[in-house]
This record gives C-alpha cells, sequence and structure tokens, in this order.
C-alpha cells in the first residue's frame, strides 16, 4: 500500500551527511517539517542548507541512540555506512513507536520510498517495487517521466492550483461535503474557466471558480 505521510510540522531526523543523506533530505523538505541532520561531517550541499537556517546541523558522531530520547523525533532515516548502528537505531526507534528508515536496510524499515515523478508539487506520481528494487523503480521512473510530461499540462497543473482554493473556500462557505463535492466538480467542468486557463488567464479563471462558489445553492 503507497501512501503519503503528512509532515506538516513534524521532527525528522536524519542520521548521516553524504550523498544518500542528501537525497532524503531533497525527498522532505518542502513538505513544512522541521529537518534536523546529525553527522560529524557533512557534504557541501547539507552544510549550504545549514547555513541556509533550512535544516538544522548537529555535528556529532553517532555512537548510541540517546538523541532520540532527547530530541523525540516523529520520524528517522538513517544513512551511515554503518549497518550496526543503523539497526541499532531502527530497533531503538520502533521501541519509541517512532517512524524509521535504513537506506541499507528497506526490509525492516517501517516504510520504503518509492521513485517519485514530481510536476510542481501539485502532481507526484509513484513508481514503487515494494522495495524490493530501489534501482529498477528509479530506472522505470526515468524511463517513464518523458512520457507523463505529454499526458500532464500546465491547464492541470492550473486547475489544480484554483481546487485548491476553491476546496478551502467551500469548506466555509458551503453547508455539507456532498453539496462542496458537487461544486467543485462544476468548476473543474466549467467551460469558461477551461477556457481562460487555455488562454493563460489564470487569475480570471480564478475569480470565475470564486463566482461559482458564492452563487452556489
Amino acid at each position: 500500500m503507497i501512501v503519503d505521510l503528512n509532515l506538516q510540522g513534524k521532527k525528522i531526523i536524519i542520521v548521516g551527511g553524504g550523498n544518500e543523506a542528501q537525497k532524503r533530505i531533497n525527498s522532505v523538505i518542502k513538505q513544512g517539517c522541521h529537518i534536523t541532520v546529525i553527522s560529524d561531517s557533512v557534504n557541501s550541499q547539507i552544510n549550504k542548507l545549514s547555513k541556509a537556517k533550512k535544516i538544522t546541523l548537529r555535528k556529532q558522531k553517532i555512537s548510541d541512540t540517546k538523541f532520540l530520547s532527547k530530541l523525540k523525533p516523529d520520524l528517522v532515516i538513517t544513512t551511515t555506512d554503518n549497518k550496526k548502528i543503523n539497526q541499532k537505531i531502527i530497533n531503538d526507534a520502533k521501541k519509541k513507536r517512532i517512524i524509521a528508515y535504513s537506506s541499507d536496510n528497506p526490509d525492516e524499515s517501517d516504510f520504503s520510498n518509492p521513485a517519485i515523478i514530481n510536476f510542481e508539487n501539485m502532481i507526484q506520481i509513484a513508481i514503487f517495487t515494494g522495495g524490493k528494487s530501489p534501482a529498477m523503480s528509479k530506472k522505470i521512473k526515468d524511463r517513464s517521466e518523458e512520457l507523463f510530461k505529454k499526458i500532464i499540462s500546465k491547464e492541470d497543473i492550473a486547475q489544480i492550483k484554483i481546487q485548491k482554493k476553491a476546496r478551502e473556500m467551500a469548506k466555509e462557505m458551503i453547508a455539507t461535503q456532498e453539496q462542496r463535492r458537487e461544486c467543485l466538480h462544476s468548476i473543474i467542468n466549467d467551460n469558461e474557466i477551461d477556457q481562460l486557463i487555455k488562454d493563460g488567464q489564470v487569475k480570471k479563471a480564478e475569480k470565475q471558480a470564486i463566482t461559482i462558489l458564492r452563487n452556489w445553492k
């Protein structure tokens, strides 16, 4: 089962400071979470993120799991070259009911990382082998990306942005979930909105969506 974790406001610890750690940072950094990297050395990209205050960096060598009790993360990801410490972090995190992932042991981790095709953080398409072969997930993702670029248009992205705003407003303006659903579907299928988006007049399309919401009965 593929799930999308809501990491907004959550505390995430990433143990390790190399390229694998960088990949894991990139996968969560835009999700509004608080990221702490723990490592005695880090690559230049992680160092830049720390200086820009996009992540918190704790420069220390990890020899035990005391940091789990001290920092109380919601999720921990370990990417070190030390398999024993990676395994200990997973084991102790599970005892503390902290979601845990190890790059070198996805089978015993609480989740697996699919290869993601991302369109402006609005549409994500996951290529997933259930942890059996991350390398093949990436290979298939690279092969599929150009195909999906032909299927998913800028108009689709614009409609999603309009729908996001419309959903937020509909929760305040329309009483029931069923009515909200009908209203949002009418916005998706509105020919005027569709044409405005195609003409590049997204702001006008958004105003038309708001008009539909305000007049909804």
